[in-house]
């Protein structure tokens, strides 16, 4: 088997952040699989473009690309059915989807503001010089300490996005149910990404989206936990 794995990193190359490649990396955990790790950082847009894509993570089975995270997720399913599976059925792969645009509006999107003038921080200073451009292009032209002025209030904001989430593990351990699933590693994802880049804190810890947080740190091995970040 071989399979290696485009990674977003900063200055230390043993430090992923993007919240999508976490997704993956939980999906390859969970399917029992390894990967060997590329480091790649934003303005290194030539090593993947040959592959077909601007943006990580970009999975490479025996040299052949799969990009996307959800993408990936489903090319493990397919091409890995012997190994444990990350959707539990048809039915969960289709509320997966659901989860997966979720995950990257409320979740990330949520998220974003809150912790991106953090992120440059963990960047070499051409990478952070083009992570400052772009985004503060997508805010109208507000720098990032402006667009996250207001993340004390709107990190309250957030814990309330989360309301159908925390009942929903009131009642069950993880999205998936008994067992974390591609469900769980999805949401997992944003919140790994603000660990590993930002010291804020998101998650009162008496909250149960918290304790759910840190099940998933330590799933694995505790691969999640070993992986630098911050105690929050």
């Amino acid at each position: 088997m071989s399979l290696k794995l485009y990674e977003l990193v900063g200055t230390d190359a043993a430090r992923p952040f993007s919240p999508f490649c976490w997704r993956t990396r939980m999906a390859l955990a969970h399917k029992g699989l390894s990967a060997e790790t590329l480091p790649w950082r934003f303005t290194e847009k030539s090593a993947i473009a040959p592959h077909g894509s601007e943006k990580v993570p970009v999975l490479l089975h025996h040299d052949k690309p799969v990009v996307d995270s959800w993408t990936i997720a489903n090319y493990l399913e397919d091409n890995f059915p012997n190994q444990p599976s990350l959707f539990g059925g048809e039915g969960g792969r289709a509320m997966a989807r659901m989860i997966n645009a979720w995950g990257d509006i409320a979740i990330v999107g949520g998220i974003f503001p809150l912790i991106i003038a953090d992120i440059p921080n963990n960047l070499a200073e051409v990478d952070a010089a083009y992570f400052r451009q772009s985004r503060e292009a997508r805010f109208g032209g507000k720098t990032l300490e402006q667009v996250m002025a207001s993340r004390d209030a709107g990190v309250v904001a957030f814990r309330k996005s989360l309301e159908v989430m925390r009942q929903t593990l009131k009642k069950q351990p993880f999205i998936g149910g008994s067992a974390p699933n591609y469900a769980d590693y999805i949401v997992f994802g944003g919140f790994q990404w603000a660990r590993v880049v930002s010291p804020f804190k998101l998650l009162e810890t008496d909250d149960p989206v918290y304790a759910w947080r840190e099940k998933l740190l330590d799933a694995f091995d505790g691969m999640a936990r070993k992986s630098p970040g911050h105690a929050v």
